[in-house]
């Protein structure tokens, strides 16, 4: 146990949510949680300060069930935090990559190092996490077996890093959100801020395109607009929308208040400063 705050991610030690941690809030300690649900439940209950959610992937695309807990969590978005997703192979200490006939790794990540894993003759196999894998060669012994991770998780486990970066592409990159129990609205980032809210529309003619209609009149730039499905609802939806700017500015201001008349709700989810990555 330490002094330091805490930080809640989902996963095991070395996950990429724990390297988003590290790097995004290096001075916190990270508390790893089984479900998405136990990581907003930490910060809730005062087990942790902060929750490292992922809500989005470039490959991937959205992280389910993100945008339906988020709303009901009563935490606040006060950061976002960008990850590059680069995958490493890894095993025991001692052994060479031509004794490796067999990789364990997420599913997601199988696909995105199969050029490697085809010119050294390798297997792949899918895990239920990358770092849990890497856990279990520390744990069994597995000399002929390795796993795909980061190089948290090598290091979280005692692995030796056979090759590095194998990814077949270089965009893959992990947008996180970073969440508290009380909001922060006084900041402003240097590379500008963003705002995160979610809304329904009035069951009423063209709702979405006259709620939309604000942003654009007031030089508002949305960088998200997605639906999802409501309590299994085919008519109930709800809609998940970043913005670029501040609540206080006079544009944001104009056009959340016509977003407002043609909404049945409208919940904002946090202010916070852009991170530089994202452009």
């Amino acid at each position: 146990m330490t002094d330091r705050p805490r930080i809640a991610f989902q996963g095991e030690l070395g996950a990429y949510s724990h390297q988003a941690c590290y790097d995004a809030r290096p001075d916190y300690e990270p508390l790893p949680c089984h479900t998405f649900e136990e990581t907003i439940e930490a910060v809730q209950s005062g087990r942790a300060e902060l929750a490292m959610l992922p809500v989005e992937n470039t490959t991937y695309g959205r992280v389910a069930d993100i945008h339906r807990l988020l709303p009901e969590s009563g935490l606040h978005i006060v950061d976002e935090a960008f990850v590059r997703v680069h995958i490493s192979l890894m095993a025991l200490p001692g052994v060479h990559i031509d004794e490796i006939e067999l990789v364990r790794a997420h599913l997601v990540l199988l696909p995105q190092c199969r050029g490697f894993l085809e010119t050294f003759g390798i297997r792949g196999e899918a895990a239920a996490d990358s770092a849990g894998a890497a856990a279990d060669i520390a744990r069994k012994g597995l000399r002929n077996v390795g796993a795909l991770a980061s190089d948290l998780a090598a290091e979280a486990y005692g692995l030796n890093i056979l090759a590095r970066h194998i990814e077949d592409q270089e965009h893959n990159t992990t947008r996180f959100l970073i969440m508290s129990r009380e909001p922060n609205l006084e900041r402003r980032g240097e590379d500008g801020m963003m705002t995160t809210f979610v809304f329904r529309v009035r069951n009423i003619p063209a709702a979405l395109y006259k709620a939309l209609g604000g942003f654009a009149t007031n030089g508002v730039n949305m960088t998200k607009l997605e639906s999802y499905m409501v309590d299994g609802s085919f008519s109930a939806t709800q809609f998940y929308a970043d913005i670029e700017g501040h609540p206080d500015d006079r544009g944001v201001q104009l056009a959340m208040e016509e977003l407002d008349y043609f909404t049945d709700r409208l919940d904002i989810l946090g202010v916070y400063p852009a991170d530089p990555r994202r452009n």
